[in-house]
């Protein structure tokens, strides 16, 4: 999930530093196909290397465990979906060290989400929750969802993008269906399960930190 472009300034899916509670939801999605991998290309998978100590995450009921990482960029599936070519679950982490505020946060999350239109994503809905007297120990945070389509498969992406300990963190839900018809059954998965995902993902708090995935950065 890169951050080289800053695009999305023109407007309704700009992100802002959290002056209100939601942004515009992006409506008229209907039939798609398939979806782009946003990971690092899947050749690169075997250079990336493990912490010693196994690291897990919980979401959703189920375990992931990390399978790969790479400077800033840690990958998670869970039991059973350890073949990074082919799996239907992911989390990723990013971290970006020279993030440390509301304003560098939002600014990250614009070229995300710049990045994500390059390549060609449907923009399902952006979300931006402030600091709040009710939530003053979170600061503000940003959802982007998304869908990649490509020949063979579809891709629905939801990223949270927060500060976690002092540094700007995106953690990242994939869900992958393949088939040329994928984009029939990825509809009728976001329908049932869409909401609940975003909520957990927003509640989501035991996150492993940068000073565990990470150990040698400051």
């Amino acid at each position: 999930m890169g951050t080289s472009a800053d695009h999305g300034r023109s407007g309704r899916s700009r992100i802002g530093p959290c002056r209100n509670k939601a942004m515009p939801i992006l409506r008229g999605l209907v039939r798609l196909t398939a979806v782009l991998l946003m990971a690092a290309p899947i050749a690169t998978h075997a250079a990336g290397g493990l912490p010693a100590s196994p690291v897990r995450l919980k979401f959703a009921d189920q375990t992931y465990l990390l399978r790969w990482s790479s400077k800033h960029q840690h990958e998670f599936t869970p039991s059973g979906q350890d073949d990074l070519s082919r799996w239907t679950d992911m989390i990723t982490i990013n971290t970006y060290p020279d993030v440390r505020d509301g304003d560098g946060l939002a600014d990250v999350a614009n070229r995300v989400l710049g990045t994500y239109k390059q390549n060609n994503a449907v923009v399902v809905r952006t979300s931006s929750v402030p600091r709040t007297p009710a939530r003053p120990a979170r600061p503000a945070e940003h959802l982007i969802v998304v869908l990649f389509p490509v020949r063979d498969s579809i891709e629905a992406v939801f990223a949270r993008l927060r500060l976690t300990d002092g540094r700007g963190t995106a953690v990242i839900y994939s869900h992958r269906l393949y088939g040329q018809k994928a984009g029939d059954a990825m509809a009728a998965w976001l329908k049932a399960n869409g909401p609940a995902v975003e909520r957990r993902l927003m509640d989501l708090q035991e996150i492993p930190s940068h000073r565990i995935l990470e150990p040698s950065s400051p």
